[in-house]
């Protein structure tokens, strides 16, 4: 498995670097022989050539305080801490609750119990020594006095003359103060200098950059009204094709509408949908009762025809009758 690491330096803001988390190696508890522990330290690295260390000038860059904007890689790993710990604090053994009428207590799991308690349990006692005079102090040894004891006497000025022995030191001091001075005040006049240099250089810098800035809001702005153009070119095109299309499909539909109306008239007049209403009236409601009046004249000329023929039957059944 490969383990990427990625670094990042942005002209305007910090270097920062980031990797990926790696399993801490299988370290012993013990050092082990000399041998073993130079083979083991043999990975070793150039800094020269590591991509961790900012390398080159770091006055030119345009450095951001951190407070000012936290970057995207940190925020990153803040969530991934925190969304480690909620599943650190998720998958953690909870100790199940306690049966009723009981409780948990914390016990001792050592080896070796003690009692634990909060005040020291601390007791008085007393002995009695025996009546014994104490050593008295050793006398300092004073070794014995050997020889003869002589004197001289030294006049002022006869051994050292300070007059004369401290002008070579006050010169010496005079020199290297007026020196370190001169340093001092060449120091601070260099110092001047860098600064007013370092000022103008920022000025500079600052002025090229207010119109970096500048130019880059002005092709913002340039880009934005380009695209807000495209856009409204984009919507016109297409409500002009899609008021073509509208009028395109009106005009078929009227020409189809043209031939279809009369012949869809027609179908429904053929099959009965447009009527006329008194020939209806006339079908519906006289038609029928000039039926039902005309079968009812038919019935009566049936039933009269039908009981004149049987009286004419039996009259001519009786006159047969009589005959004979």
């Amino acid at each position: 498995m490969a383990f990427v690491s990625r670094s990042h330096r942005d002209p305007n803001e910090t270097y920062t670097f980031s990797s990926r988390p790696r399993p801490v190696e299988n370290r012993p508890k013990y050092r082990g022989p000399p041998f073993e522990q130079c083979r083991m330290q043999s990975n070793y690295g150039n800094i020269m050539y590591d991509r961790r260390v900012v390398r080159g000038n770091t006055h030119g860059q345009h450095i951001i305080p951190t407070a000012a904007q936290t970057h995207p890689i940190e925020i990153q790993r803040q969530q991934e801490i925190r969304r480690r710990k909620r599943a650190r604090e998720q998958f953690r053994t909870v100790t199940p609750e306690a049966l009723q009428g009981r409780k948990h207590i914390d016990i001792q799991t050592e080896l070796y119990l003690e009692e634990l308690s909060d005040v020291v349990v601390a007791t008085d006692s007393e002995c009695q020594t025996d009546a014994f005079l104490d050593k008295p102090a050793t006398p300092l040894f004073i070794p014995a006095k050997s020889g003869k004891d002589v004197e001289t006497q030294i006049e002022e000025g006869e051994l050292f003359d300070f007059d004369l022995e401290v002008q070579p030191v006050l010169e010496v001091l005079v020199g290297k103060t007026i020196e370190q001075s001169l340093m001092e005040v060449m120091e601070e006049e260099e110092l001047a200098c860098l600064r007013a240099q370092q000022r103008a250089f920022n000025e500079l810098r600052n002025n090229e950059l207010a119109e970096v800035k500048r130019l880059q809001e002005q092709e913002r702005r340039h880009s934005e009204e380009k695209e807000r153009r495209t856009a409204q070119q984009r919507e016109m095109l297409k409500k002009e094709r899609e008021t073509a299309e509208k009028i395109a499909a009106r005009a078929y539909t009227q020409q189809y509408l043209a031939d279809l109306l009369p012949a869809v008239f027609t179908s429904l007049r053929g099959h009965g949908y447009f009527y006329d209403p008194v020939e209806k009236d006339v079908e519906t409601n006289f038609f029928p009762w000039l039926m039902t009046e005309v079968h009812k004249s038919l019935e009566k000329r049936y039933t009269a025809r039908a009981l004149l023929d049987t009286i004419i039957q039996e009259v001519a059944q009786r006159r047969l009758d009589t005959t004979c």
